[in-house]
């Protein structure tokens, strides 16, 4: 009884090392009957920046940032180039058609950048966190 319980110890000990780590991110999913473009603004704790673009496809799924949170608060923009559009009150520079990221919030158009207010997201301080968009 002894080696048994030793046994099953040390096989489920080899398991727990062998377990593939748990994926984090930070996720949009595009609930939408329309493509999305998507960018995400955030606090290091030093800098304000913002980058993008994603391209979503309707009904699915794209991860922003990979690994986990670091922040409480994220910011999002998306469009989808027609009618839909998610946007806030907090500013951030985003360049009009090309992928970006941009270090601070100030002085966008002397910079080459659009400035777009996005919404913020409260993730609770969670390590992921999926946030939809959806008509």
């Amino acid at each position: 009884m002894r080696r048994t319980t030793l046994l099953l110890a040390v096989t489920l000990g080899m398991l727990s090392l062998t377990a593939a780590p748990a994926f984090a991110a930070f996720t949009i999913c595009n609930k939408s009957s329309q493509a999305v473009r998507a960018a995400i603004g955030r606090f290091d704790g030093t800098n304000w920046t913002s980058e993008g673009w994603w391209a979503i496809q309707a009904q699915t799924c794209a991860p922003l940032l990979t690994g986990p949170l670091q922040g409480r608060f994220y910011y999002v923009y998306a469009s989808d180039g027609a009618a839909g559009t998610w946007e806030g009150k907090t500013f951030f520079c985003v360049a009009p058609d090309k992928r970006f990221r941009a270090v601070g919030r100030r002085d966008c158009a002397k910079r080459g950048f659009d400035r777009r207010g996005f919404f913020e997201v409260d993730t609770g301080k969670k390590p992921d966190w999926t946030q939809s968009l959806s008509n």
